[in-house]
C-alpha cells in the first residue's frame, strides 16, 4: 500500500511538471526577424551625412520578464537579424543607439520593440529598427 501511494505521488509529480506553463524563451517553433537601420549624423546631431542598414551590430532580446537580456545575435551584411526556436510569449528586441537628444548620462538608448509570440510556428517580421550614430 505505501508503495502503491509512493508511485502515484511521483506520478503525480511527474505529470505537473510535464504540464506547467513554459515561460518565454528558446525550445518553440516560432521566429523574430527584423533590420536594423542607422541614420549617421554630424557630431553635433545638426545634419544627416549618411543612411544605411547596420552591418554586424549587436541586437539582444528579453524573455518575459527577465532582468536582463536572454540571447544576443548580430545582424548580417543587409542589417538583418534573426531569433528563431522561441516559445509563445512576450519579448523585447533592442539594439544600442546613441542619444541625439543628450538626455542620457551615457550618451547611448535602448532602441525598444516590444512583441508577443501568439502561435507556435509564428513569423514575427519586425518595423525598422532605427538607430542613430
Amino acid at each position: 500500500m505505501k508503495k502503491l501511494l509512493l508511485y502515484s505521488m511521483m506520478a503525480l509529480a511527474i505529470a505537473t511538471l510535464y504540464s506547467c506553463e513554459k515561460p518565454e524563451g528558446r525550445g518553440g517553433k516560432a521566429t523574430i526577424r527584423g533590420k536594423v537601420y542607422v541614420i549617421n549624423y554630424n557630431g553635433s546631431f545638426t545634419q544627416i551625412n549618411d543612411e544605411y542598414y547596420a552591418q554586424d551590430e549587436s541586437v539582444y532580446i528579453v524573455y518575459g520578464d527577465d532582468a536582463t537580456y536572454g540571447d544576443r545575435t548580430r545582424t548580417n551584411y543587409d542589417g538583418i537579424f534573426e531569433f528563431d526556436y522561441l516559445r509563445e510569449g512576450n519579448y523585447k528586441v533592442y539594439v544600442y543607439s546613441k542619444d541625439k537628444d543628450g538626455n542620457s548620462p551615457s550618451g547611448e538608448l535602448a532602441m525598444i520593440t516590444e512583441v508577443e509570440i501568439i502561435e507556435k510556428k509564428q513569423v514575427i517580421e519586425l518595423e525598422d529598427i532605427v538607430i542613430f550614430r
